[in-house]
């Protein structure tokens, strides 16, 4: 009887981690049978179904087009993942962009990990999996995010951990749903940046937010102009203009090194930072807070050495 030679996946931290609280080591068969779970087998592409617990559902033709064609030359060099549903019968858990471009190239046989998985972990490597993608938009993270703390019922902390990302990161990825459907729309589409989303929900209500988006797409503001706007410094430029008046200490924008400055200081205290500049080179640096808890937490993470 030959041995089983261990061979862990090539997969990103969050999925790994998840794989590695799973009951069994990976061991790759040497005789390929299919069926043993905690294996690598090759299986029949007819007994493995989709992911029905799968976030992606768009896959762009040309792209899993070339993805056949490379998998017809070369073969599937990563192996999807997959749990035993019973008899001769898989479910996937990771993997479907390489398992429908299979289907393509008309593959009658996969390689495939066989894990033990119930419906929370499958969701949870499912979403986990899907945040790695390179190709998603902030919305999509967010959304990805939101599932998440809610189906699988985790802390921002959590899934912090579980994700290999700052909670700063995860606060303000989830702030944008609450954006107007129009803005996420936006984001999506790539009109605007997450940044300028950002700024956005600052911006008031929903018809305010809306209003500006539109200007932003048709005037091409950067991140600083909607900040500037939302000032007000605009206003006082329009009345100055129209008074023949010179402005008294009126604020004057930001530089890219102190906007970067604000924003990373935004990031790791998981609240807004305003910079406000006079001429005369006086100002002051804001952190806004929502209650004397979030005050209190600030204050904690600003006196950690």
């Amino acid at each position: 009887m030959s041995s089983n030679t261990k061979k862990r996946s090539a997969l990103g931290k969050g999925l790994g981690a998840l794989l590695e609280n799973s009951e069994t080591d990976i061991t790759t068969s040497s005789t390929g049978t299919p069926g043993i779970v905690g294996s690598i087998a090759t299986l029949p592409i007819s007994s493995i179904e989709a992911n029905p617990f799968n976030p992606r559902t768009n896959f762009e033709k040309e792209a899993l087009q070339e993805l056949s064609t490379s998998i017809k030359l070369h073969g599937i060099i990563q192996p999807l993942t997959v749990r035993k549903l019973g008899r001769d019968k898989y479910q996937l858990i990771s993997g479907e962009r390489r398992f429908r471009a299979a289907q393509l190239a008309r593959l009658s046989e996969v390689p495939a990990y066989i894990r033990i998985a119930n419906d929370q972990t499958m969701l949870e490597m499912a979403l986990v999996e899907n945040i790695q993608r390179e190709d998603l938009n902030p919305i999509e993270v967010a959304l990805s995010y939101q599932r998440l703390i809610e189906e699988c019922s985790l802390t921002q902390d959590q899934l912090s951990q579980k994700i290999s990302k700052s909670r700063s990161s995860i606060t303000n990825h989830l702030r944008l749903l609450k954006l107007p459907a129009p803005i996420q729309a936006g984001v999506k589409e790539s009109k605007i940046t997450m940044g300028h989303a950002r700024a956005l929900v600052s911006a008031g209500d929903e018809s305010t937010q809306v209003e500006l988006f539109e200007r932003v797409v048709k005037e091409k503001l950067s991140v600083r102009d909607i900040e500037a706007i939302l000032r007000g410094e605009e206003i006082r430029e329009h009345a100055t203009k129209s008074s023949g008046e010179k402005p008294k200490n009126s604020k004057i924008a930001i530089s890219e090194n102190e906007y970067t400055f604000k924003e990373h200081l935004g990031d790791r205290l998981s609240t807004k930072v305003e910079i406000r500049k006079s001429p005369n080179g006086k100002g002051k640096i804001v952190l806004n807070f929502n209650s004397d808890a979030d005050l209190n937490r600030i204050m904690e993470l600003l006196n950690k050495k």
